[in-house]
């Protein structure tokens, strides 16, 4: 068991403060550092896979998000060219059978900063990291705007995709997404427990899942999508809110209760997506987590999920390790087959849903019509979709 360590985390998502809970809990002194004026959630829904189910429980913390979640027991699309499904995933077929859960990001975040507040753990704001200085057995973060000379035993680089400190190639993906988050309707024909899609070939999606609260309103929530190229985006917010309601509910009729909520282009928010394969750091003293060492596209919905698993291999390997070279290389055991088996899966896939051309999503379709219906392969794709398949289960505690 390792000494009692200074340790900065960089970054406030869930990887970061998921890291920062367990690595409190073992005795350890942690500061957090966060870009932003106030620690504050990105974007809108996202699936909390029964991967990340499990690093929750961890916690002590998954009664409270299924308390502001919606089950989500299915994966749904359709092909609306060919009226033909495109996608048909069923948590049941797992092998345990848990649902997903969705829920909006703030809901994750506030549960997550609540317990790290309770835990006494300190958040620096307005700090943008930079580089790291190394000198001896002490690392420090460098900051864009703010001076510090706090030097740390360990650095955890939990700041996403575009982490100045991590290393390997950032690639932009091709296709992006506009979100949103809407009360749920009362009355609509979209599925109600499900995350439900609908595609023009793949170089158009529409999708809504169900969020649980919607922190906004207070009422049962639903976040809304829609797939387009970045390069678009402002072609399409020039074009106004009545155009991306008519282009949304020229491929999903049925979606119209949804989408006619949206009273204005600024209540939508563009995501930009990024692949990135990172390598291990040179030094034992800095260490990434979440986004800042992998990073894919959100078609198999497993980044947050990623992120919390990595906070709990890294709590495993301190516990288990008696230097931080030790700590570091029990981490990379731990997650290496995992991270690296979904990112090829995530290339592979993508294509077929978020690209040009006619091919791979006929390929697509050709697929789900008819091999996913084969019993072996419907349970091993609801165990990739649950985030399971390749972990280690020993090496993660998971």
């Amino acid at each position: 068991m390792l000494r009692k360590l200074n340790i900065a985390i960089v970054g406030c998502g869930p990887g970061g403060l998921a890291t920062a809970l367990f690595l409190k809990r073992l005795g350890h002194d942690i500061t957090i550092y966060d870009q932003y004026a106030e620690p504050l959630p990105v974007g809108s829904g996202l699936l909390i896979q029964p991967s990340g189910q499990a690093v929750l429980e961890m916690l002590g913390l998954l009664d409270g998000i299924r308390a502001l979640a919606s089950p989500v027991h299915q994966l749904h699309g359709i092909s609306v060219e060919q009226n033909r499904r495109a996608l048909d995933m069923r948590y049941s077929n797992s092998g345990d059978g848990i649902p997903a859960l969705g829920i909006h990001r703030a809901s994750l975040f506030s549960t997550l900063l609540e317990a790290v507040e309770k835990a006494g753990v300190l958040i620096v704001a307005n700090s943008k990291l930079v580089s790291v200085e190394e000198s001896g057995n002490r690392i420090t973060p460098v900051f864009e705007r703010t001076a510090s000379d706090a030097s740390f035993d360990l650095l955890i680089d939990a700041s996403g995709a575009r982490s100045p400190v991590a290393g390997g190639k950032v690639k932009r993906l091709d296709y992006g997404a506009f979100w949103a988050t809407v009360d749920m309707p009362q009355d609509h024909d979209v599925m109600p427990d499900a995350l439900d899609q609908r595609y023009y070939r793949a170089s158009q999606m529409a999708g809504i899942m169900p969020i649980g609260l919607n922190p906004a309103t207070g009422n049962p929530g639903a976040a809304i999508f829609w797939s387009e190229k970045p390069e678009n985006a402002d072609r399409i917010i020039a074009s106004g809110i009545e155009r991306f309601r008519k282009n949304y509910c020229d491929l999903w009729p049925e979606a119209e209760p949804f989408v006619s909520q949206l009273g204005c282009m600024e209540d939508l928010n563009l995501a930009v997506y990024n692949h990135r394969t990172g390598w291990p750091s040179p030094t034992e003293r800095l260490i990434h987590v979440g986004d800042s060492w992998h990073c894919t596209s959100p078609q198999l919905g497993q980044g947050a999920n990623m992120a919390l698993i990595d906070a709990a291999a890294l709590s495993g390997a301190f516990e288990t390790s008696g230097s931080l070279l030790e700590v570091g290389q029990k981490y990379r055991k731990a997650r290496m087959r995992h991270v690296r088996l979904y990112q090829i899966l995530s290339v592979i896939f993508t294509p077929l849903y978020q690209s040009d051309g006619t091919v791979k999503p006929w390929i697509r379709d050709m697929a789900i019509h008819h091999f996913a219906r084969l019993p072996i392969v419907r349970k091993i794709i609801a165990r990739t979709v649950s985030g399971k398949l390749a972990l280690s289960r020993r090496r993660t505690g998971l």
